[in-house]
């Protein structure tokens, strides 16, 4: 749950580029392309981020011009500056960033070093790009505990020494595109804010920022590495584990990688984790005013946009605010520098009562982080907090690790179009849906699916438990249309059209099954695992009984796993599995298709509760999506390797 605040305030803010500014012909003479191919992948990537110029802290040569320590020196004098304050007068500091200049000690105490700070507390939050989070509520909770009066954080990154052409040489200047992606992405800069009490001074405009909320919350164990440093290509070996540095260099375990396959799914993880803030309250139900979106390629503003809308959170274009542009991307100090010009720029316009949300996303291995501010009135007292530190009521409560966090909204649906009833509804299954996704990413299939530890047997016996749940879908559905009905007849013809779309998928999964070496040819023959078998009968009762209703939630459920799970299988899956494409044909055609089906579920659901004269219906719905995830995870659960 995020971490509520009522005294904590934001004092200052600032930053420290190096250098002037590089723009995109400039690049070649810091990060000098390796090979022929290189200007070709600049020019692609360049276009698709939309960074204009950025900063490096070393110079032409290579050599470095500022530390990363003497950068976050940089921010921090600023940040003090701004506030009229010395370092004696701090008690606290944190550092956020994926490196400092030395593996140990701690980033935090080299920048106290190397400042020559007096004695202090210190943190040294060691991540990517949620560092800066990570790094700023250690801060806030010294403030809010009273244990200290003033609280530093800072961020500071400089990749540019990875990026160096001579980094390459043991490679021979070549390198997947995974390493080269990086090198025209990232670049150099720091930001620090400075956090005090109830009696910080107004800041613009006799408003004071406060600090309402922040919530980091990591999703490591549902999905693969995304970006790495210190590990080979394929994962599988630490940098450490070589004989010696130069063999690291060598296979390339010391190059800064990132899976661009897996980026969509952090944007799905991290918007749907902050619809259920919004669905517990933590959210101002008018909205937000200030949007500040760490997003690391205009690329994925469509991405994030599209995805708040699905999740009737959206916020107005003209609202957000970034310095991708003309700051580039500086990792974890990212969002510091931009709260900083933000307020330097669009500080004047902000009125008492405005919020300022502050949106982190981490692809080292997906971690959402958020950070709420509000523009408050300089007053005595600072006003009680407006969002909830816990449930009102004691029967309402919900033990912390049975919360959902949800990740991605699975159906595509248009708020604008959507009937007003249909929010709530929405939001209840987005929760669900992310409670049974990360479930599901934790079973021991896909955790040796993730690993490359899947055999090639295991898939063939996760098929032959699959293709007969698979063959009773149609089945279930037209017995469901069948019980329909008064005025619920009408969603019969979607359901059976739903139901003739998928009635052969079965044989698309069996020819899969024997084109990865199975080898039993009559389908009668092959036997559900016990998740299968429990999920079959339930469905089978459920279209059983008169206006079953609630199987829209069942439909929910299996589609969106096909919309969201499945495609990130198929590529993992093609990489452990030395089998033809024809092994896969079930996979692919579910993660290309499945969109459309859940186009025809929102259209089928629009219907149900126009026509819902009872009130039953969105429960109905609930329910039954609960129970058919708990019975789809069993499934996954229940696929094991032999023993």
């Amino acid at each position: 749950m995020p971490v509520a605040y009522s005294n904590v305030f934001l004092q200052s803010a600032g930053m420290f580029l190096p250098g002037a500014p590089v723009d995109n012909a400039g690049m070649d003479a810091f990060v000098a392309p390796l090979n022929r191919i290189s200007e070709r992948l600049k020019r692609r990537i360049l276009a698709e981020n939309g960074i204009l110029t950025r900063h490096y802290a070393i110079d032409g040569e290579g050599a470095t011009v500022f530390s990363n320590a003497q950068m976050a020196a940089g921010a921090i004098e600023q940040t003090l500056a701004g506030a009229g304050q010395s370092l004696a007068d701090i008690g606290f500091l944190s550092s956020g960033s994926s490196g400092g200049d030395a593996l140990m000690p701690g980033f935090a105490n080299m920048i106290q070093g190397e400042m020559a700070a007096p004695p202090m507390e210190t943190l040294s939050v060691h991540g990517v790009c949620a560092a800066s989070v990570g790094a700023l509520q250690a801060a806030a909770m010294a403030v809010e505990s009273g244990a200290h009066r003033l609280a530093l954080s800072v961020a500071s990154e400089m990749p540019s020494r990875l990026f160096k052409r001579s980094r390459f040489a043991a490679q021979g200047y070549d390198t997947d595109f995974d390493a080269h992606f990086l090198r025209w992405m990232l670049s150099d800069g720091a930001g620090a804010v400075l956090l005090g009490g109830p009696k910080a001074l107004p800041q613009i405009n006799g408003l004071r920022l406060q600090l309402k909320w922040t919530h980091l919350r990591s999703f490591a164990g549902d999905y693969p590495v995304c970006m790495q440093l210190g590990l080979t290509a394929d994962r599988g070996k630490s940098h450490l584990d070589f004989p010696a540095w130069g063999d690291a260099e060598a296979a390339g375990a010391l190059s800064l990688r990132q899976d661009i396959r897996l980026l969509p799914h952090l944007f799905d993880v991290c918007i749907h984790e902050y619809a259920d803030l919004a669905h517990k309250g933590w959210v101002p139900e008018r909205g937000i005013d200030h949007f500040l979106c760490h997003y690391s390629s205009e690329r994925f503003i469509p991405v994030v946009d599209d995805l708040l809308g699905k999740a009737q959170l959206s916020i107005p274009r003209e609202r957000w605010w970034s310095n991708l542009a003309w700051r580039g991307n500086t990792g974890a100090a990212s969002i510091f520098i931009m709260l900083s010009e933000f307020l330097q720029q669009k500080g004047s316009s902000l009125k008492a009562g405005d919020t300022v949300l502050c949106f982190i996303p981490e692809s080292g291995r997906f971690t959402a982080g958020y950070m709420l501010w509000e523009a408050v009135a300089d007053t005595p007292a600072a006003p009680a907090p407006a969002y909830p530190r816990q449930p009102a009521h004691a029967g309402d409560a919900i033990a912390d690790d049975a919360l959902p966090d949800v990740s991605t909204i699975a159906p595509p649906h248009d708020p604008a179009a959507a009937p007003k009833a249909l929010a709530p509804l929405l939001t209840e299954l987005a929760s669900i849906w992310q409670d049974y996704r990360s479930s599901v990413w934790r079973t021991p299939l896909l955790q040796r699916i993730r690993t490359r530890q899947l055999h090639t047997q295991d898939y063939v016996r996760w098929m032959s438990q699959w293709i007969p749940q698979v063959r009773e879908g149609s089945l279930w559905m037209r017995e469901g249309a069948a019980s329909l009905t008064g005025d619920y007849a009408a969603l019969a013809a979607l359901i059976d059209l739903h139901a003739g779309e998928e009635q052969n998928d079965f044989k698309i999964l069996h020819s899969d099954y024997l084109q990865a070496g199975g080898t039993q040819t009559d389908i009668t023959q092959l036997r559900r695992n016990p998740g299968g078998e429990a999920l079959n009968a339930y469905l089978h009762s459920l279209a059983a009984t008169p206006n079953p209703i609630g199987l829209l939630g069942a439909i929910y459920i299996i589609e969106g796993t096909g919309q969201r799970i499945v495609p990130s299988l198929l590529p993992l899956l093609r990489a452990a599995l030395a089998l033809p494409p024809e092994a896969f044909r079930f996979l692919e055609y579910h993660g290309a298709n499945d969109e459309h089906h859940l186009e025809r579920w929102l259209m089928a659901v629009q219907m149900t509760l126009e026509l819902d004269s009872t009130g039953t219906a969105q429960q109905a719905i609930l329910q039954t999506a609960r129970h058919t995830a708990a019975m789809y995870l069993m499934q996954f659960q229940h696929v094991r390797p032999e023993q």
